[in-house]
């Protein structure tokens, strides 16, 4: 099952105001680029029009505001964990946000996309206070991302253990989201670092969903002997998700277009470079989902609820909700510019704007955590 979907579409930290959502043009000019180009063309008048405008969606409440580039979503009990690019972790309990530090043991990357990125709590949170990391880093030996345990001391967290390291890193496509799936195992989303090679290379970590042990071990059940790889022919996977019944589902950013939403397999191809959107190749995985080569959504983070996959759009600026049975989607929550992680719990969706990372228009208190009844997406 696949579809050519059409939507209509509207740096990494304003230091690096240079990157790629969904990719590089043939002059290797990106995509984000040309958008950016496009936005300062507008921008007076959008910036007249824009709060005015993001009052629209009925039901959208601000849960906090004044997020420094926020990237992953997780909540215990009535608090919210949310991690800022820049290497800070925001706690939000009742409305109240509070800034935590996150003692690294190397420094986290200002690189394009780059920074501290995906976070998910240990199944045992509440009691050893520990979460899994996944960050950018850089030192003599170049620019590298790893997946490190954290540790919740007081109201700061400090990396205890390297559970996997030297992921590749380059100019673009870090991956970088963070789940703990239904089997207790680590799982995390790598992207081909510019280099679409990797995506192919079983060998390299780059281009790839992993899978560890919590304890970042290799499972024995993984895909291939001595491997952490579960799945590759990835671009730039930026969100996970599961089912009730243990499917697995993943977003990915296109080249130029061609974003997906795939169905997970453990061992399966997903077939970057070789093909992308439509295009199909024996021993090769096809998306169930596609923007088509005429649009970009750049897909990020996943949540699942009641048959539909609801995904954050960075490009495409709202939340696509995508019917798996029905095989048709349509995007709402289109007035909070890009958004960059969605989270559902008791028949409400929270998300995440991301309109300060050097590639939106802020508006006034941006970047917020909103939240909204899933009966007012319908």
């Amino acid at each position: 099952m696949k579809s050519v979907l059409v939507s209509a579409i509207s740096l990494s930290f304003l230091l690096s105001a240079c990157g790629s959502d969904s990719s590089e043009d043939s002059n290797n000019q990106t995509e984000e680029h040309k958008e950016q180009a496009q936005n300062d063309n507008s921008k007076q008048q959008r910036d007249s029009d824009k709060e005015q405008d993001r009052k629209q969606t009925k039901g959208v409440e601000v849960v906090t505001d004044s997020l420094d580039t926020p990237w992953s979503i997780v909540k215990t009990g009535n608090i919210f964990y949310l991690t800022e690019r820049p290497g800070k972790i925001v706690k939000v309990e009742d409305g109240k946000k509070t800034e935590q530090d996150v003692k690294l043991k190397e420094d986290v990357s200002t690189a394009s996309e780059a920074g501290l990125l995906g976070l998910a709590l240990a199944p045992d949170f509440e009691d050893s206070h520990e979460a899994y990391a996944y960050y950018t880093y850089e030192n003599d030996n170049g620019q590298f991302n790893r997946i490190v345990k954290l540790k919740l001391d007081d109201h700061t967290w400090i990396e205890e253990q390297v559970l996997l390291d030297d992921i590749p890193s380059g100019q673009f496509h870090h991956g970088g989201r963070l789940k703990i799936g239904p089997d207790d195992k680590v799982y995390a989303t790598t992207g081909d670092a510019s280099d679409e090679e990797n995506a192919q290379d079983k060998k390299s970590l780059g281009g790839k969903i992993l899978r560890l042990n919590l304890d970042g071990s290799k499972p024995s059940d993984n895909a291939f002997s001595n491997s952490y790889v579960y799945s590759y022919g990835h671009r730039n996977p930026q969100g996970m998700v599961w089912t009730k019944d243990d499917k697995m589902y993943a977003s990915e950013h296109g080249n130029q277009a061609n974003d997906e939403i795939n169905e997970i397999t453990k061992g399966k191809n997903y077939g970057w470079p070789v093909i992308e959107g439509n295009e199909e190749k024996a021993s090769m995985e096809t998306p169930l989902f596609t923007s088509g080569s005429d649009d970009t959504w750049a897909p990020s983070g996943l949540a699942f609820h009641d048959g539909i996959v609801y995904s954050a759009a960075l490009r495409g600026e709202g939340i696509m909700k995508f019917d798996i049975a029905q095989d048709k989607m349509d995007k709402v929550a289109t007035d909070y510019g890009r958004i960059r992680d969605v989270y559902i719990e008791n028949e409400t969706l929270y998300f995440i704007s991301n309109n300060s990372d050097g590639r939106g228009n802020p508006s006034n208190k941006d970047d917020k955590l909103y939240k909204v009844s899933l009966r007012q997406l319908k």
